[in-house]
């Protein structure tokens, strides 16, 4: 039976095991508070650490190495604590007064051994450390050797914490911007950036404390051409969690589109800078060399189907072709744009009201045998006749 008392504690309380595959490991510190409740005694302490990777173990031996360690003595009657030696042997840490000497504890006096930065084994359980007690009541009797336990429990390695704040830099841009998409997570977690047409993984960074801001820039390539919905994936074993923010663009490019209930805007523009646009407005649609011009552009079709047309004239796609313009009750054929001298009209047959070779409303026909000249326009009242003033053969 030992002459003092042991007692355990944890921060975290209780310790989490590590985890393979983790960037950073679980670490804690283990707190030995030794209290005299009885007489006066006279005691060397040692404290072994159990080390492996088994449920028992505390620590890895590759860690035990890593563990700082203090010891602070505190006599009851003064308050006033004092540091005392700590030494490893092996995987145990011996408490001492100045000089190897046991320390003396008075009736009441207790001593706190620190073990900091102590890396926990991998295996959930319950890790067992012992109590090596060399101790005397009288300062020059002879000590002897007692023994005791102290356990503190290792949980099952804590849920990694999902990541947060999952945004692009600007919620709406012009088509083909550069997005740079950004959250904060933990190092542990791949993480993985999938958008419409693409996949982009992010390269693994280690930030202090495991856990800090990431960033990833889509550049013009991945940039997006429409509105576009990215998903974060972070996955670490079995924990998968997913993310997702939308990026809306002002002026989108689309492979196709098919409008159900029609299109309403304003204008529309070619895709290069200098292509014609249509405008609309009320009762109408006008066609401008560019955006922004009050220059009218030009309306190429294979043909047109239209129940009316109003223009100033009508010309030849060629240079030289024949024009005609409109004025006020009647319409003038010209030999060529911007020219004065009258054209020729070509047709099959001509109907006029106001014939200007009488004043009947006879009918001229034109044909390949001949001219053919009727009484009236229909041809009903017969045949008529031409008068000429001379006739040359």
């Amino acid at each position: 039976m030992t002459m003092l008392t042991y007692t355990v504690l944890t921060d975290p309380a209780p310790l989490a095991a590590s985890e393979a595959g983790r960037q950073s490991k679980s670490t804690g510190t283990v707190y030995l508070l030794v209290t005299n409740t009885g007489q006066t005694a006279y005691s060397k302490i040692t404290l072994t650490v159990p080390v492996g990777t088994g449920a028992g173990d505390l620590t890895l031996s590759q860690d035990f190495a890593a563990i700082t360690h203090k010891a602070e003595y505190t006599d009851i009657k003064s308050g006033s604590p004092r540091s005392v030696t700590v030494q490893t042997q092996g995987s145990a840490f011996q408490v001492t007064d100045k000089g190897g000497k046991a320390i003396n504890f008075g009736p009441g006096d207790y001593m706190v051994l620190t073990l900091e930065n102590v890396t926990v084994a991998p295996t959930p359980g319950l890790a067992v450390l012992t109590v090596t007690e060399n101790a005397g009541r009288s300062k020059g009797g002879s000590p002897r050797n007692s023994y005791t336990a102290v356990a503190l429990v290792k949980t099952a390695p804590q849920e990694i914490p999902a990541p947060h704040s999952f945004l692009a830099d600007n919620a709406v841009v012009d088509a083909g911007t550069k997005v740079t998409l950004s959250w904060e997570g933990s190092d542990d977690f791949t993480y993985e950036i999938l958008f419409p047409g693409g996949r982009k993984p992010v390269p693994r960074v280690k930030h202090a404390g495991s856990h800090g801001p990431y960033s990833l820039v889509l550049d013009a390539a991945d940039a997006p051409k429409r509105d576009t919905t990215y998903t974060l994936v972070a996955t670490f074993g079995t924990q998968r969690h997913v993310f997702t923010t939308t990026v809306q663009v002002r002026n989108p490019i689309l492979d196709a589109l098919t409008a159900i209930n029609g299109v309403t805007t304003p204008w529309v523009q070619g895709s290069t800078k200098g292509d014609g646009t249509f405008t609309f407005s009320k009762g109408a649609m006008h066609v401008w060399r560019e955006f922004g011009s009050n220059d009218s552009g030009a309306l190429y079709a294979g043909e047109a189907t239209v129940s009316g047309v109003a223009t100033e004239y009508v010309k030849g796609l060629k240079d030289g072709d024949g024009d005609i313009t409109f004025l006020p009750g009647g319409v003038k054929v010209w030999r060529t744009r911007g020219s004065n001298d009258p054209g020729t009209l070509y047709a099959d047959s001509i109907r006029a009201k106001d014939a200007p070779y009488g004043q009947g409303g006879g009918w001229i026909n034109l044909h390949d045998e001949g001219i053919t000249v009727y009484l009236s326009k229909d041809g009903s009242n017969g045949l008529g006749s031409v008068t000429a003033r001379s006739y040359n053969r």
